[in-house]
């Protein structure tokens, strides 16, 4: 694993990666299907239409579309299925649930544009449950992507992967993190940066504010480790409890509802180790609109609140 972090924008953009990609796993596998709900220009995917029997725009029915997906997976096709993040979460669930996960169908649902990244589409189109519906799908796979390198990985190994597969991932740009052309395994965690005083675990969006915020704890004498599990379901538990043991605090960063989100999930695999623990995540409460750099702000998404979070735990443990 190369890390290339430098706190720097990636010019390139995630729907963008998202079209190019599916199109030449598209061209590699013949049972690959693409299936929108009229968001073919959101998901990058619009210049291939008309190009392919196998692009399928579903329109603004995203419950027959994962029932069509899952139609196809029954009979031997590789369906991805787009949205925006709460359509392809809370507005599908029971077809997802029945006709995926408990019918046994394999089907990989992008949910763009989570949590804050949804900005001026508001609070309608901010979700923060996603995560915690998932999680509770028995056997579904949920990967927060942290950049455009894990994005194309993920994309290609989603076709073969068994079951529901649920893909949160924004739509423009992010902070670059790791190699291109790099291999992920889902299930395992990635160790970004070491420490020895406390492990920031954090996922999507919020690997880069961790990292930042790592540093700024750094010049403080806070030698703070950062993990990015990416895969919130399998969680790499064996990964975290060996830090948590190391470091005897941890803090979770997360752009999900602390609910059901990454915090649940860490929080109930230290079950039972004395720790200190925090999380900078959202509260329960709605989403609202706004730029994203307000929403940080709002939601207390930012490297200074993981900065003030890790100093609070720290001096507790």
């Amino acid at each position: 694993m190369k890390i290339v972090y430098n706190g720097q924008k990636d010019t390139r953009l995630f729907k963008d990666t998202i079209g190019a990609t599916i199109e030449k796993i598209m061209e590699s596998d013949d049972k690959v299907i693409w299936l929108d709900a009229d968001l073919m220009n959101c998901s990058g995917t619009a210049k291939q239409l008309g190009k392919s029997e196998r692009y399928i725009d579903c329109g603004i029915a995203e419950a027959n579309m994962v029932g069509i997906g899952c139609g196809m997976s029954a009979v031997g096709l590789k369906p991805y299925a787009h949205t925006f993040g709460p359509f392809a979460s809370r507005r599908c669930y029971d077809q997802v649930f029945l006709s995926g996960g408990y019918a046994g169908n394999a089907i990989t649902i992008i949910g763009t544009d989570p949590g804050i990244t949804a900005a001026f589409n508001g609070g309608t189109h901010m979700p923060f449950e996603d995560v915690a519906l998932y999680r509770a799908l028995p056997g579904a796979t949920i990967v927060d992507i942290t950049d455009i390198p894990m994005l194309e990985n993920i994309l290609w190994q989603a076709k073969d992967l068994p079951g529901v597969k649920y893909i949160r991932v924004p739509r423009k740009d992010s902070c670059q993190v790791y190699e291109d052309g790099m291999a992920f395994t889902v299930g395992k965690g990635n160790v970004l940066r070491d420490g020895e005083d406390v492990v920031i675990i954090a996922c999507g969006i919020m690997v880069h504010e961790a990292l930042q915020a790592a540093e700024k704890l750094a010049v403080e004498g806070i030698d703070a480790a950062v993990i990015d599990p990416f895969t919130i379901k399998p969680l790499d538990v064996e990964l975290i409890r060996r830090y948590v043991e190391k470091t005897g605090a941890v803090v979770v960063a997360e752009n999900h509802n602390r609910i059901g989100g990454l915090t649940s999930a860490v929080q109930d695999a230290v079950a039972g180790m004395a720790c200190g623990f925090g999380c900078v995540a959202v509260d329960d409460i709605f989403g609202e609109v706004g730029p994203q750099t307000y929403l940080r702000e709002r939601f207390d998404l930012t490297s200074d609140h993981i900065e003030r979070e890790t100093k609070r735990v720290v001096k507790k443990s």
